[in-house]
């Protein structure tokens, strides 16, 4: 009898355990997904998973991060457990980032339970952008009239500039949501802004064609992208860098190649 019931103790304890193990596999995973799907580097996510992991007591992790997966591994409970999620969409969204590490470095400080991570972590991934669709448009359309003095382009082509780049990004994120392929939609919105630039300089309003078009594209133009492929591949993530810098070399030749489409037929 008393042979059984240590048996079904040790049984008991083994499940808590493992639902413990799953719990904090559930937390990291969690904070990595948000993290990479919000533009943060592969060594940061990988490195705040693991950080969060040995905060719960979990001090052998093994997580494996690229930019369409995250595989997650904890030893200690037997056999070694391992879960896998696959990340679809990638934005750029550094508040996010930095709520997700502020979550940790509490979580490291002992301030949350292993509930309470999971639950902020939630409402952060549940939550949307802070800022609506026309001050996204709004942004662009001023950086674009900001690039064009940047490089040198006359004040009288101002507004050109802003009225191109703020529909261009609009379109942009249109046929994004139109047709799931980036590289349509890329091409589609640079093929657009070539089309406003040649259109405002053909009436007379626009001056220069190659700075309106130049400040028009920038904010379409993966400048966090090709950081974050440098950071990586300088910090031995080979892999994720060069997947990344593929997806910017992509981003760019799309480009390139709406607005090589416009020079062709104009």
């Amino acid at each position: 009898m008393n042979v059984r019931m240590v048996l079904e103790r040790m049984q008991m304890e083994t499940e808590i355990e493992l639902q413990e193990t799953y719990d904090i596999m559930a937390v990291c995973l969690l904070a990595g997904k948000i993290m990479l799907q919000s533009g943060a580097e592969t060594y940061r996510v990988e490195d705040t998973m693991m950080r969060i992991a040995a905060s719960f007591g979990a001090y052998q992790s093994h997580p494996y991060v690229t930019p369409t997966g995250i595989l997650f591994s904890v030893e200690g409970a037997e056999p070694t457990k391992t879960k896998l999620i696959r990340i679809v969409e990638r934005t750029t969204d550094l508040e996010k980032v930095a709520s997700v590490n502020g979550i940790s470095r509490k979580i490291s400080a002992g301030e949350y339970t292993i509930e309470q991570a999971y639950k902020l972590l939630k409402k952060i991934d549940q939550s949307g952008s802070p800022y609506s669709l026309w001050v996204h448009v709004l942004a662009a359309a001023i950086s674009s009239g900001c690039f064009l003095i940047m490089f040198q382009g006359s004040w009288g082509d101002f507004f050109p500039a802003f009225i191109t780049g703020g529909v261009g990004f609009l379109s942009l994120l249109y046929f994004h949501k139109l047709v799931q392929i980036k590289f349509f939609s890329e091409f589609s919105a640079s093929l657009l802004i070539g089309l406003q630039a040649f259109f405002f300089v053909h009436i007379g309003i626009g001056g220069e064609l190659d700075k309106i078009i130049i400040g028009s594209v920038m904010p379409l133009v993966p400048g966090l992208l090709i950081t974050n492929a440098v950071r990586d591949l300088m910090a031995g993530h080979l892999i994720s860098g060069l997947a990344k810098g593929a997806d910017a070399f992509l981003t760019a030749f799309a480009i390139g190649a709406g607005i090589a489409v416009t020079f062709s037929f104009l």
